[in-house]
């Protein structure tokens, strides 16, 4: 679903008008989503919420204010982070359990996940090495060190990494 061209505009215009105060709640409720989020940090949270209100994945439904509706799209992606990690976690519980590696058929699953995932980020080159380094192990302070990244170009990297795969995820990720 998309939203047309003045609904955007409608969107972002309220976006621009929230006070100080406002940004504030936001800021703390995005706070409080990201504490039952290891590893997440509260402004991906946040960030999230306006790009999925921007570019129309998430409605913003007539008459409901702006500050409801955007605490409203931090708490699905809350959610939708929680389930997916609770997930990961059952999966790394039940290989723990058999005492061996995942299974052939998950195996050939998640190269298939990693091949999709590659080929989303063919043109982002520096996606693609935090990719590759994440998945060797290094810390985001030897991988901006290895492909002579900046703090920034890091982080703006992670945030289009992470978007993609919350699209891909809630699309029913890669067939």
């Amino acid at each position: 679903m998309e939203t047309d061209e003045a609904d955007q505009r409608d969107v972002a215009g309220a976006i621009r008008s929230l006070s100080t105060v406002d940004l504030a709640r936001l800021r703390a409720l995005a706070r409080l989503r990201a504490r039952r989020l290891p590893g997440i940090d509260w402004s991906d949270i946040l960030h999230e919420a306006i790009v999925r209100a921007l570019d129309g994945t998430r409605l913003w439904p007539p008459g409901v204010p702006v500050l409801v509706f955007l605490a409203g799209c931090m708490r699905s992606i809350e959610h939708d982070l929680r389930r997916r990690q609770a997930r990961e976690r059952a999966w790394q519980e039940t290989d723990a359990a058999d005492g061996e590696g995942p299974d052939p058929e998950r195996a050939v699953a998640a190269a298939q996940a990693l091949g999709a995932i590659v080929a989303l980020f063919s043109g982002d080159a520096t996606v693609l090495r935090i990719i590759e380094g994440l998945g060797q192990g290094r810390a985001a302070a030897e991988i901006r060190a290895r492909h002579g990244l900046s703090q920034t170009d890091y982080d703006s990297a992670r945030k289009r990494l992470r978007r993609a795969l919350l699209r891909l995820d809630s699309e029913g990720g890669p067939r």
